[in-house]
């Protein structure tokens, strides 16, 4: 499929030395205690704490994942759907008496029983994206390598039975949602799918765990390229996976 044109006549370039944000979606303290204390012991303490209540700028242009992801969808996933998110987020803490200087996102979404559906949609939309954002590159990586691979090769017996186990997961999320890889409470990985901008850090969520990466399966994220054709958004998504990143964040909790 072609290219689309960009009709945004305020179309802005962000800076590709603007990419370099820290790993910034590591649990707080609060939430999957025994893994974040071994974290901690373990001396990762050079890891981002969390991340932030304000969307971060992308680490590449909005055609750098091109042909898997295209340029216009990516422009208007990240500037429109993604910064309302961080804009109605920063509404909901200020509603609700949140102090975004003292509180993390991971902490929040921990106890998002005990705000709003607004609260836990847009914290979990805001987090979700800033982490979706980090799990893709330009640089076509294969698969993963060291602690990752080994990992899944033990809980799914190979890459390739990883993979499709997971594409499986994307595709039944019935409507929208996030497919997920995650490290539960007894180190093991899981698969699974959450709905709408739940996460596996919510206290709401039947998944639980540390979400080592998530997929965007709503229609936002792939219906300008893909129409209906989730599957093959799913196929095209595994070229573009910064395995490089998502290793850290599984070591970081490994």
């Amino acid at each position: 499929m072609k290219n689309f044109q960009n009709p945004l006549a305020d179309r802005r370039e962000f800076l590709k030395t603007s990419g370099k944000a820290g790993l910034a979606a590591g649990l707080s303290l609060t939430i999957l205690p025994a893994l974040a204390k071994e974290h901690h012991k373990k001396g990762h303490t050079n890891l981002a704490d969390s991340i932030p209540f304000h969307q971060q700028p992308l680490a590449y242009d909005y055609k750098a994942l091109e042909p898997n992801i295209d340029a216009m969808t990516m422009e208007i996933h990240y500037t429109k759907h993604a910064a309302t998110y961080a804009k109605n987020l920063a509404d909901a803490c200020a509603a609700e008496h949140v102090d975004t200087t003292t509180a993390t996102l991971e902490g929040l979404l921990a106890g998002v029983s005990k705000y709003t559906p607004k609260m836990r949609n847009n914290a979990g939309g805001h987090y979700n994206h800033e982490l979706f954002w980090k799990c893709m590159t330009p640089t076509f990586a294969g698969k993963p390598t060291g602690q990752l691979l080994a990992a899944i090769e033990r809980d799914f017996t190979s890459f390739d039975a990883f993979k499709i186990q997971f594409s499986d997961a994307a595709k039944a999320r019935f409507g929208s949602g996030f497919a997920w890889l995650v490290l539960n409470g007894d180190k093991k990985l899981v698969i699974g799918s959450t709905p709408n901008q739940d996460n596996p850090l919510m206290d709401v969520s039947d998944l639980k765990g540390f979400p080592v990466f998530g997929l965007d399966v709503w229609e936002h994220a792939y219906y300008l390229k893909y129409q209906n054709k989730r599957p093959d958004y799913i196929t095209a998504w595994f070229n573009v996976t910064n395995w490089d990143y998502i290793g850290q964040r599984y070591e970081s909790m490994a």
